[in-house]
């Protein structure tokens, strides 16, 4: 059995457009208890923001939130996976990259983000259904 993508994602996740201020986008992130937002250009996801970008680029540069947009701070291109992908690809594909947070983009629609946060939280499922499936496929009767 396969562990997708789609089953483990965050499917209401935060978003803004490019062209708004760093101190809209702190509020949007601030008001989704998000420690990301998701940039959006013209509809499509462009880019992504995190709570160290703000540090980083915005209050240790004592940049004024309200004149610097964030577009200008995102991290982009943004490094996506498939919704139908293996969970497995997933996280080989955030470790090898150093992110936590995995936007999930098929043709160019956003469908959600896969975070460690909601990987730790359901590892226990995970295990649980793969011990299962390991017993299911090691057992005579099973077969």
């Amino acid at each position: 059995m396969s562990y997708l993508v789609k089953d483990y994602m965050v499917k209401d996740f935060p978003k803004i457009d490019e062209k708004a201020s760093c101190l809209q986008a702190a509020k949007t992130m601030v008001a989704s208890s998000r420690g990301f937002l998701i940039i959006l250009r013209e509809g499509r996801p462009e880019g992504i923001v995190t709570e160290h970008d703000f540090v980083e680029k915005i209050v240790a540069r004592e940049q004024d939130p309200s004149k610097v947009s964030i577009g200008e701070i995102m991290s982009s291109p943004l490094i996506t996976i498939d919704p139908d992908a293996d969970l497995l690809k997933a996280s080989e594909l955030m470790q090898k990259n150093r992110i936590r947070r995995l936007p999930v983009v098929k043709e160019g629609i956003i469908y959600g983000v896969l975070t460690t946060r909601e990987i730790s939280q359901r590892v226990g499922e995970y295990v649980d259904r793969s011990i299962r499936d390991i017993m299911r496929w090691a057992s005579p009767f099973g077969r």
